[in-house]
């Protein structure tokens, strides 16, 4: 399985301390350049900037060869998405609208931050309610009724059996 990442989502996991999501649930993650100096820039949280100047064995940054389009995207996501097609990636990580559609566009399959904390959740990995009063600490923009409707979505898959005693 090969995972490529924007920014956002990295970002946002790290805040509310759910990075190791990550691993847990894809492996091996990678970060083109840009995204990589993006978690870096001046502005950027503390504990994102110590996470990416010291990345774990299982993020790897990895240039695109060449980027073959010239969609009106932030480096990071134009990198996320050339090298999410060179590396035939099984899943592109973004957030932003207008990277997410034109990744889509490209044939890529995306999720984003909440579609990661969505899946950990399924898997029994993180408590979805709690995760998402963590993001909204932070300057995470999304609606209340997204988180909502993810919430009652999760109440109403079949939960695993308890275990008998």
């Amino acid at each position: 399985m090969i995972i490529v990442s924007d920014t956002t989502p990295v970002n946002y996991l790290v805040l509310i301390g759910e990075i190791e999501l990550l691993p847990a649930l894809y492996g091996q993650i990678l970060l083109p350049p840009a995204v990589h100096l993006e978690l870096q820039q001046s502005g950027t949280p503390a504990p994102v900037v110590a996470w990416a100047r010291s990345l774990p064995a299982w993020a790897q940054v990895k240039a695109p060869q060449q980027i073959g389009f010239t969609a009106r995207l932030d480096p990071g996501e134009r990198e996320a998405i050339a090298l999410a097609l060179e590396e035939k990636a099984t899943l592109v990580l973004m957030d932003e609208q207008r990277g997410r559609a034109f990744a889509r566009q490209q044939g890529l399959i995306v999720t984003g931050t909440l579609g990661v904390l969505e899946d950990a959740a399924s898997r029994g990995l993180v408590d979805l309610p709690r995760a998402f009063q963590q993001l909204q600490g932070t300057s995470f923009q999304v609606s209340a009724a997204l988180l909502q409707a993810i919430l009652q979505r999760n109440a109403l898959a079949p939960q695993p059996p308890e275990p008998v005693s």
